[in-house]
């Protein structure tokens, strides 16, 4: 201990919030180490010499008196080689390091360092001696794994200075210094970073790029921008554990970052077992080589629950500035609400609606506005993007989760109960979805094919055209329609089944690159367009049918491989033939 450090001892107790006295030289959000096991909290409250304490650990058997500990350091994330590939609990333990040590069952008091500290790392200098860095510069790198260049950064906080020593290429652990400064500091391969707080970066860039993620109905209808914010809520059953996994799997991300907060832990076990056994598409190397997980079920303790978006997001922004782009999958947001909910009743705070905190939107706002796409320190892009899931109880959209989620989100992917109950994968409504950077990513999806923006749209009104001719079905009947309004029911069908439903478990449908989807809704309009002209002309609905065309177009999807795009567009210019010929029929 020295002389720094803050010695208090508890008089209060309640569930995971503790009081202690003595505190008054610490400091709000400093980490500190509970009673005799030396439990991991962070002071959330000051008055005084009284502080507020919300311990991460079970702390079941504390005592009054027993002592508190705070060495003036704020919780933070220990940030340096080793992150990738590792499963860490909301505080960032290591897990498989925990079970190895005390077994299955976290129990009270038992630590283990962050990052592997006797692990040597192959370090590769960048700079020289004598050189001027400033915080944020690379001076370094290891390759941690086979698909992801591990950068070493100087620390944000350090001023610009000059170096008087860097380390040769060689061996290191990461607390061995690797650069001696000027001024005097030590720069070492890992470094601390508060979890509650930004890391900084030059600039903000403007979100023009999608995130692609090879599911349709997203990447066409409602698109994400890199370092964009989305949310996926949906009742239970819906896919939304699911959807993430997609997206993992398959967005153009650079990294994963997979928060489990709160979900169930037979959920969370899944999880665990199968992200070591998927293969990334993209270099058929395992996908936990670029992932990291952060896995605090429902049965681990509340409060750590609170911290760990934070504690993934803080991981995000670390490997952002290296120049990497990040998807974050926070599964989910509510149950972390519902943490939040917890410890405000213990605190005695008055409660606002459905007994939510009423600093609910602030903290949602405070973990959405770290995504974003910046330019770094050194001058190079890069994102954290999120993606929330939410849980709202029964699939109430009218929660409060959900309806503070909307303000500080930009895409909405709402997730129906009857289209899962349907088989419909991804279940996302797109009558209820909206996405605000369809507008901003317009000029991606115009390079490929610049009528994208009016087919898109046409679509839409098709879809939202047969949502109101089915209510007029659901009274009359079908027959009742006329030919031009039966075809539109007919698109409609063709869009759903042909289009926006994929099958995970087809190795062709599965992920569909953004030429394919293009040329696939182009494919679907055509066909409305042609049909509608001879309809006009007075061919009725069965000869278009007779043409045998529709089931062809449903099976497009899963027959033509990504690589083989021009295979639709002769299927588009053979659709137009077959059209000239019937259209004679009735010129």
């Amino acid at each position: 201990m020295n002389q720094q450090d803050v010695t208090g001892k508890i008089i209060a107790i309640n569930g995971p919030i503790i009081k202690a006295t003595g505190m008054g030289n610490a400091g709000m959000y400093d980490q500190v180490f509970v009673g005799a096991k030396q439990l991991i909290g962070e002071i959330i409250k000051l008055d005084e010499e009284i502080a507020t304490i919300q311990v991460y650990e079970e702390n079941s058997m504390m005592n009054i008196e027993e002592p508190v500990i705070s060495y003036n350091r704020p919780l933070s994330a220990y940030l340096g080689p080793g992150l990738l590939t590792g499963i860490f609990d909301g505080i960032q333990r290591p897990l498989q390091e925990l079970a190895q040590q005390a077994g299955d069952y976290l129990l009270p008091g038992v630590k283990a360092d962050a990052l592997n500290l006797k692990k040597k790392w192959l370090f590769i200098p960048t700079i020289e001696k004598g050189q001027q860095i400033k915080g944020g510069n690379k001076i370094g790198y290891v390759d941690e794994t086979e698909l992801i260049r591990h950068y070493i950064m100087v620390p944000p906080h350090i001023k610009a200075t000059t170096i008087t020593e860097i380390a040769s290429q060689g061996e290191y652990t990461i607390s061995e210094p690797i650069c001696q400064l000027q001024s005097g500091e030590e720069i070492k391969m890992a470094h601390y970073w508060p979890v509650r707080k930004g890391r900084p970066y030059l600039k903000r860039l403007k979100n023009n790029q999608p995130l692609v993620t090879g599911q349709r109905v997203i990447d066409m209808f409602f698109p994400l921008a890199k370092g964009g914010t989305a949310a996926i809520p949906g009742g239970f059953g819906t896919g939304k554990t699911m959807t993430q996994h997609a997206l993992a799997k398959w967005a153009n991300a650079d990294i994963i970052v997979y928060i489990g907060c709160g979900e169930r832990g037979n959920e969370m076990t899944d999880v665990l077992n199968e992200f070591p056994e998927l293969i990334d598409p993209k270099s058929g190397q395992p996908l936990m080589k670029r992932t990291i997980l952060i896995a605090n079920t429902s049965n681990m303790p509340v409060a750590a629950r609170e911290v760990s978006i934070y504690t993934g997001v803080t991981i995000a922004e670390y490997f952002r500035d290296m120049g990497y782009h990040i998807a974050i999958m926070a599964d989910s947001t509510s149950r972390w609400a519902e943490a939040l909910r917890e410890l405000s009743g213990r605190l005695e705070e008055m409660p606002a609606e459905e007994g939510f905190p009423a600093y609910l939107p602030t903290r949602l706002a405070e973990f959405y506005e770290r995504a974003g796409l910046i330019e770094s320190f050194n001058e190079e892009e890069g994102s954290v993007s999120i993606i929330g899931a939410v849980s709202p109880p029964g699939g109430d959209f009218s929660e409060p989760v959900t309806q503070h989620t909307k303000r500080f989100i930009r895409c909405f992917w709402a997730l129906d109960k009857s289209l899962a109950n349907a088989r419909h994968y991804p279940a996302i409504s797109w009558l209820a979805s909206y996405s605000e950077y369809r507008d901003e990513t317009q000029d991606y999806w115009s390079a490929i094919d610049s009528e994208i923006p009016v087919i898109r749209n046409e679509i839409l009104a098709l879809l939202k055209k047969e949502e109101r001719l089915a209510q007029i079905v659901k009274l009359v009947g079908p027959d009742s329609l006329p030919d031009n309004q039966k075809l539109i029911m007919l698109i409609a069908d063709i869009v759903k089944k042909g289009y926006l439903q994929q099958n995970s478990f087809d190795e062709i449908d599965m992920f569909s690159n953004p030429k394919k989807q293009v040329l696939l809704l182009k494919a679907i309009l055509r066909f409305y367009q042609y049909s509608s002209k001879v309809i006009d002309r007075g061919a009725p609905l069965i000869k278009i049918r007779e043409l045998g065309v529709i089931e062809e177009i449903n099976r497009l999807k899963s027959t033509i491989p990504n690589e083989e795009t021009e295979k639709l567009e002769t299927f588009i210019y053979q659709l137009k033939e077959k059209f000239t010929e019937l259209d004679k029929v009735y010129h």
